[in-house]
């Protein structure tokens, strides 16, 4: 419901929100709200100004915990907001522009808050080749990773020794730059100083300022058990170094699996083929099946056909950081013996004519019905 001229609205109703609103959910509605009104989306619109400081004002007292409770208990007047005055008459002195830094910092050009960029240094990336075994039960490789060092010269400062780096004329030392942007202003990375505040006017030799020097550095990488093609470990800290002695960057290893000749991986578990015998088919056997800790005996059941799959259960590949692991599938292929002597066509003519079709129920079957179709 609209106020009357000249009174101020209930701030719960200015930003749509009940009384018991958390502060997530608030911020959420201030957003939206804002994001509304904003000046710069409503050039000349004094009504859409109106609304946008309204909705400032009542952001403004209800994310403070105490401002809230004051007004929860005593209204307008508890927080210092007389009726019809300046719209945010009680918040003198306050600056209006650092409400908004968070929450517009990505959408106006800001950055989140007040203050230097930071100098960390920049992440790394390593891509690391492993086998299909080292990435089931894991391995600590070393590998050399080219890494930028601190420079020993100056000792990371960028500055000629005897020279220390001097505050940055254009922003005066901030490390950011602020414009005015309809209602508010907001800042920006200084550009001549990328942000740190600071300039080097006599470089180092050695590193020309950027207080680091290329370099190539072996470090044992722990990849654990049970890791998978695209599997990312970081390493904290090994990094590229922070800009002039700030703080290092972390190293993230890709794992790259190779392909095995002989098996293929699915989660945990693990799949293969085995060619076995027609005598073994028929007849049984006990055979030996590679697995990713050896040979192991698997016994093929009298009557086995092509395509069987068989279990084995606890073969698989080791669940990342757990003792549990997962089951190898074996499927048998039968082969169809070629190259037959003589001898061994007689014999397997023999037993041709001795099972006749009655032996092969399913074989009878399919003659029948290629019988009915062609006569």
């Amino acid at each position: 419901m609209p106020a009357a001229a000249g009174q101020k609205r209930d701030y719960y109703e200015v930003l749509g929100v009940q009384k018991n609103v958390s502060g997530q959910e608030l911020k959420s509605a201030f957003r939206k709200v804002a994001l509304q009104y904003h000046p710069d989306r409503n050039p000349g619109n004094k009504d859409a100004e109106d609304k946008f400081k309204e909705a400032s004002e009542a952001y403004e007292v209800l994310s403070d915990p105490e401002r809230r409770a004051r007004y929860d208990r005593f209204g307008h007047a508890g927080v210092g907001g007389a009726a019809g005055g300046d719209p945010f008459g009680g918040f003198q002195g306050v600056n209006i522009n650092d409400i908004f830094g968070e929450i517009f910092g990505d959408i106006f050009g800001g950055r989140g808050g007040r203050g230097r960029v930071s100098n960390r240094g920049a992440d790394l990336r390593f891509n690391l080749e492993i086998s299909f075994e080292e990435a089931a039960f894991g391995c600590r490789p070393k590998v050399p990773i080219p890494r930028p060092k601190k420079c020993d010269t100056c000792s990371g400062s960028g500055s000629k020794s005897g020279s220390a780096p001097k505050a940055c004329g254009t922003c005066g030392g901030t490390g950011e730059l602020r414009f005015t942007q309809g209602f508010f202003a907001v800042s920006r990375p200084c550009t001549d100083c990328g942000g740190t505040g600071a300039v080097v006017p006599d470089p180092c030799g050695k590193c020309r300022g950027s207080g680091k020097v290329p370099s190539e550095e072996v470090i044992e990488v722990n990849i654990p058990a049970g890791v998978d093609n695209g599997t990312r470990v970081r390493l904290g800290g090994l990094g590229e170094p922070g800009d002039r002695g700030g703080p290092p960057g972390d190293l993230y290893v890709t794992v790259i699996v190779r392909e095995h000749s002989l098996f293929q991986r699915e989660d945990y578990d693990v799949f293969c083929e085995v060619p076995i015998s027609f005598t073994q088919a028929a007849l049984g056997a006990k055979i030996d099946v590679p697995t990713l800790d050896g040979k192991v005996k698997m016994t093929i059941p009298e009557g086995t056909q092509s395509g069987k799959v068989f279990r084995l259960k606890g073969k698989g590949i080791p669940h990342l950081h757990s003792g549990q692991r997962g089951d190898q599938h074996v499927r048998v292929v039968v082969e169809t013996p070629t190259g037959l002597t003589q001898k061994q066509r007689e014999l397997l003519e023999k037993f041709a004519d001795s099972s006749g079709e009655d032996v092969h129920p399913q074989s009878k079957n399919f003659f029948e019905k290629v019988r009915e179709l062609f006569g």
